[in-house]
């Protein structure tokens, strides 16, 4: 039973990538791209949770999903800043794949979330 934002399955995955971008894949990046690509991919993935906190708050179903879009496109930005430095040669092929994996899984439940206020919208207007 979901009680709050932190009992969704979505939040713990954005959570999950999180930690990730940040335990992981900052401390490898160079020093001078402390306040380019390293700010950049914080942002975005701590965009992630938030917005899916943000919009469980709205108590709307519509305004929840708006807000779990943005969290989705928040997702596939860290995918781009991964791809960004695996290329410019900062992370690993390996690194840059798991990272991917985080944040796919983040997104397939993001999508299934939105699936479920979109039905729940839909039945609660008829």
């Amino acid at each position: 039973m979901v009680k709050t934002f932190e009992d969704l399955e979505c939040w713990g995955a954005g959570r999950d990538l999180r930690n990730f971008i940040a335990k992981t894949i900052v401390p490898l990046l160079p020093v001078n791209e402390k306040h380019r690509l390293a700010d950049q991919i914080i942002r975005a993935a701590r965009s992630i949770t938030a917005n899916i906190a943000e919009g469980y708050g709205r108590f709307h179903y519509a305004d929840n999903a708006k807000f779990c879009s943005n969290a989705r496109g928040s997702c596939f930005e860290v995918i781009d800043h991964l791809i960004t430095a695996n290329e410019e040669g900062m992370i690993s092929d390996d690194m840059c794949g798991e990272g991917k994996e985080h944040a796919y899984n983040a997104i397939k439940l993001l999508n299934g979330y939105m699936k479920y206020l979109k039905n729940a919208s839909q039945a609660n207007n008829q």
